[in-house]
């Protein structure tokens, strides 16, 4: 079973900054309650899996993911499928590819990750996402 092992928020944009937590809310048609990387409605939380994040060599919450899941392949969920982490569930509504932000964090970290960045969701319902809350496909 998928579960979550990381939940980051970005305190401002272009902070280059993701701070963990254990817990966060994640709010319907907003986001991650603190993350300012938000741009609601179609990229307001990005789930990365800690595996791709592993084959890069990256910590979790480098590449500023805000939910990381291991166990599962977040890049195989189709666009319209739904997410469930803890207590929110998420509809997944776009890939997301490396932009040149990631080339700051180590050079060639975006052709590293092409294929591997990540899916971003919007919140369809509000709940808390803890580390550890398994991740379930509805």
């Amino acid at each position: 079973m998928a579960s979550v092992v990381g939940v980051f928020t970005s305190p401002a944009r272009k902070s280059g900054r993701s701070d963990p937590h254990d817990r966060r809310r994640a709010i319907a048609g907003q986001g991650l309650e603190g993350c300012a990387h938000a741009n609601p409605p179609r990229r307001e939380v990005l789930f990365a899996s800690k595996e791709h994040l592993d084959s890069v060599d990256v910590e979790p919450g480098a590449i500023r993911e805000n939910i990381t899941v291991e166990g599962d392949d977040v890049q195989s969920w189709r666009i319209g499928q739904r997410v469930r982490a803890g207590g929110a569930e998420f509809e997944i509504t776009m890939v997301c590819d490396p932009c040149h932000r990631m080339d700051e964090l180590r050079d060639g970290l975006r052709a590293e990750l092409d294929g591997k960045r990540g899916m971003l969701a919007r919140v369809v319902e509000s709940g808390e996402v803890a580390v550890g809350d398994d991740v379930t496909l509805v």
